[in-house]
């Protein structure tokens, strides 16, 4: 190994897909010390922390300017006491810190970026406590982007302290090619928008509704696992769709093996989003040990079934109704095979009987009978198979 050293990530972060809360959907620039205490506060009082979520990310405009030296300094009107006492008070509370860089000279959002300063950067971040480092990649016309995080993965890992690094650099240079020995996760589209199937074109890029970023995960589901996730943008959740849409939202990016980042205001959020938020059986789903991203398995246009291997031979099943209206749908298990060339799993059903429950309503049954359901217009139903 010897020269390799520092050529690589913290293996042991990360083995499923990260939890947390970022601040960008709901707050953009509008960041701040107080704001942050308040979430990591609501994050413990909410639930949320006992459900498993861990992080408390700052996105970007937290930054001041580059010290003489070219150390980078918090931004002193908005962050007073310092990065590294926010630090400590979200340690104290049992949550972890994340903050945000970019690969370029500048952020998106113009402040400084870590171009030239990575291994600088990485040990701010490190004497600062900080746990969670999310890179992205504005301001970067001719870098190669193999190097650039390559740069930054072995600057943070020189650094000494373990922090997950997430790779966000939207999908444009094929990151699941390249990006698992580099990152922890990496994000494979533009950003989210919440709404369920829509683009906004923002000239030279675009964001997606929740539909348009599932379609763009096919192919992906290989290139993710323990350590490497396929990252489908922070969560809508909260912030405006309705409760079908949010649920749908939620569950999809659950079924896909996807971090599941909260984008909303944590301190005034509804019961029904809490609930949404917390729900135990969604997140062992995401959470389950195997880390298998779910296959697409019967596709009949308006109705598409996902099917997720879970640990104990258990398996998830997502109905997902794309439609703008409530649709019934059958399905006779005996009739359908599956097989999945990636994780190896294939079941027949005709021969092998599981037990379902539907983990949103508590309802029973066997696949030795027809199922049928009722998908609400722009919604899911979603199953959980246990072998008899």
């Amino acid at each position: 190994m010897g020269a390799q050293v520092y050529a690589q990530k913290f293996e042991q972060i990360a083995r499923t897909p990260q939890l947390g809360w970022n601040s960008w959907n709901t707050f953009g620039c509008n960041v701040n010390e107080k704001m942050i205490r308040e979430m990591a506060d609501a994050m413990v009082s909410s639930g949320m922390k006992d459900a498993g979520y861990e992080y408390i990310n700052i996105d970007d405009c937290w930054h001041g300017e580059r010290d003489k030296n070219g150390f980078i300094q918090a931004d002193k009107k908005h962050f007073p006491s310092g990065m590294k006492a926010l630090a400590d008070y979200v340690h104290a509370k049992g949550l972890k810190l994340g903050i945000y860089s970019d690969a370029g000279n500048t952020t998106c959002a113009g402040r400084p970026g870590s171009r030239g300063h990575e291994y600088q950067d990485a040990l701010t971040y490190a004497s600062w406590g900080i746990d969670y480092v999310k890179y992205d990649w504005c301001d970067t016309k001719d870098i190669n982007p193999v190097s650039a995080y390559s740069t930054m993965r072995d600057a943070i890992y020189k650094a000494g302290r373990p922090m997950l690094f997430s790779i966000c650099e939207w999908g444009d240079n094929k990151p699941w090619d390249w990006a698992k020995d580099v990152g922890h996760s990496w994000r494979t589209t533009g950003d989210i928008y919440p709404c369920w199937n829509c683009e906004h074109n923002h000239g030279s890029w675009s964001s997606w509704g929740v539909l348009p970023i599932l379609d763009k995960q096919t192919g992906l589901r290989k290139f993710a696992g323990p350590g490497h996730w396929n990252d489908m943008d922070m969560m809508e959740v909260g912030n405006g769709m309705t409760a079908d849409e949010d649920r749908a939202h939620f569950s999809l990016w659950a079924m896909m093996a996807s971090p599941l980042i909260a984008g909303n205001d944590l301190r005034n959020m509804s019961d029904a989003t809490k609930q949404l938020l917390t729900h135990k059986d969604t997140l062992a789903i995401n959470q389950d040990k195997l880390g298998i991203q779910a296959m697409k398995w019967i596709d009949e246009g308006a109705i598409e079934i996902f099917i997720k291997p879970l640990e104990k031979g258990d398996y998830a099943v997502l109905f997902l109704n794309r439609d703008d209206v409530a649709r019934d749908y059958s399905l006779d298990w005996n009739f359908h095979y599956m097989k999945d060339d990636i994780s190896k799993h294939e079941i027949f059903f005709d021969k092998k009987r599981f037990n379902w429950r539907d983990i949103w309503t508590g309802e029973k049954g066997t696949t030795g009978s027809q199922y049928t359901t009722r998908i609400p217009a722009h919604g899911v139903v979603v199953l959980r198979l246990s072998p008899q």
